[in-house]
């Protein structure tokens, strides 16, 4: 999906932190809670350790330099800033068709191998996640090489714009109160965890149907029309990140009773879902287990 080149993407929520060393282990999140909490947002946090809330050994940026769809057109932190001013601007308006009285989330940080979270500390091996403690989304650009690389996905810019787009979904599902209440540390293809996993994937699609008509402070929209390539790239990223598929890339055998995230069908499926019919299409939850 491309940038208007004039678009204003400046008030994008988006900072670049410093590197954090010196990752401690032990304190703040222990190793169980890093399991149910890795369950519970179906992403592997099992980097996190030590003391939650620290200020990294470095500093943040706002990345004051991205201020226009060309910049985010030519650069992926940019790509990443504008991203957010979209998202930000589709929820401010999709939040009350679903009931939600939507605030943004504090943050979208971009770090450099290591980070200093509210959930504690977390290394780039973590992949993209949410933290609800601090209500901020965490990428290391890096990810999307790993995507492509070790995951077999195509790539491209809509393609790492979902993930975005997928980790803003589990913000709106916190403020709703829908992850607090999903907890339950339950693995399996019809658990908590799958289905919170499912929902982020269809308010993503929700979110790129309606990314052309979101808008800048002048009445600029920031992307342009998704093309059937770049639609074909997400759905492609979703399907990178089903269980059935890393376990099989990774162990060489498929086990459901382990699933969080959900297959690669049921992924691009809701992710569909989202796109076709809208974020009010999303209740992953009243969904009976043989239609999930």
């Amino acid at each position: 999906m491309t940038f208007n080149p004039n678009a204003d993407i400046g008030g994008g929520k988006t900072s670049k932190r410093g590197r954090t060393t010196g990752i401690a282990v032990g304190g703040g999140l222990g190793v169980v809670a890093l399991f149910l909490l890795s369950q519970f947002l179906g992403v592997d946090l099992s980097g996190l350790a030590g003391g939650g809330g620290g200020q990294p050994a470095g500093s943040d940026t706002a990345l004051e330099e991205c201020q226009t769809g060309q910049d985010a057109n030519e650069r992926i932190d940019c790509r990443m800033k504008g991203a957010a001013a979209s998202l930000e601007d589709y929820w401010q308006a999709a939040g009350p068709e679903i009931g939600l009285d939507y605030t943004g989330p504090q943050d979208l940080v971009l770090f450099d191998q290591a980070v200093s979270t509210g959930c504690g500390n977390a290394s780039s091996a973590t992949g993209p996640f949410y933290c609800p403690p601090d209500q901020t989304i965490y990428i290391d650009t890096s990810f999307y090489d790993q995507l492509e690389s070790r995951l077999g996905a195509s790539g491209g810019p809509l393609a790492e714009m979902y993930v975005v787009a997928h980790e803003w979904g589990h913000h709106v599902q916190n403020i709703t109160g829908i992850l607090s209440q999903s907890q339950d540390g339950q693995t399996g293809p019809t658990s908590n965890a799958v289905r919170v996993e499912l929902q982020a994937d269809c308010f993503a699609g929700s979110w790129v149907a309606a990314a052309s008509r979101t808008e800048d402070a002048s009445g600029v929209p920031f992307l342009q029309p998704v093309t059937r390539e770049q639609y074909a790239q997400a759905l492609d990223a979703a399907a990178a990140v089903g269980d059935d598929r890393i376990q099989e890339a990774t162990q060489g055998q498929v086990d459901p009773h382990t699933f969080t995230h959900g297959t690669s069908e049921q992924r691009m499926r809701w992710f569909e879902t989202g796109y076709e019919q809208g974020a009010g299409a999303c209740d992953t939850f009243s969904v009976d287990p043989g239609a999930l």
